[in-house]
């Protein structure tokens, strides 16, 4: 029973051993390894065998990877939305350079909301608004 338990304990700390030591890419492949050295743990305390050892690690792995595959997804999922909310943020933006009596030029980016273009203090105008309007907020 002792040496049962010795065995499953170092099977355990080999596999995470190995886990730190790799630097795996993707949610998938971690989960693969802790699923494994889980697996395998389990397999020996349960089957006390080289065959329950492989059958635990084997089953564990394939539970792992599928749970890392499903956060991958989700990760990839919300990555491609924020990227979209990115692009139509900039799509309903215009930029107007207003240039300083010092000939340095200023950029104020205007948000189109519908009819009406908001400027970078909230402040919102019913058409686009021209450079002189802007230089009196924004330039010099």
């Amino acid at each position: 029973m002792l040496k049962t338990i010795i065995t499953a304990a170092m099977t355990v700390c080999v596999g995470l051993g190995i886990l730190v030591m790799s630097g795996c890419e993707s949610d998938a492949q971690t989960g693969a390894l802790i699923g494994t050295a889980a697996g395998a743990g389990i397999g020996q305390a349960i089957g006390r065998n080289t065959t329950g050892t492989l059958i635990g690690a084997g089953v564990g792995a394939a539970g792992g990877y599928l749970l890392g595959n499903e956060s991958d997804k989700n990760k990839t999922k919300e990555k491609n939305q924020s990227q979209m909310s990115q692009i139509q943020a900039e799509q309903n933006t215009v930029t107007v350079w207003i240039t300083n009596t010092n000939g340095s030029k200023v950029p104020v980016k205007l948000r189109k909301d519908g009819p009406n273009f908001i400027g970078p203090r909230g402040e919102i105008y019913q058409n686009m608004p021209s450079e002189e309007s802007l230089k009196m907020v924004y330039g010099f």
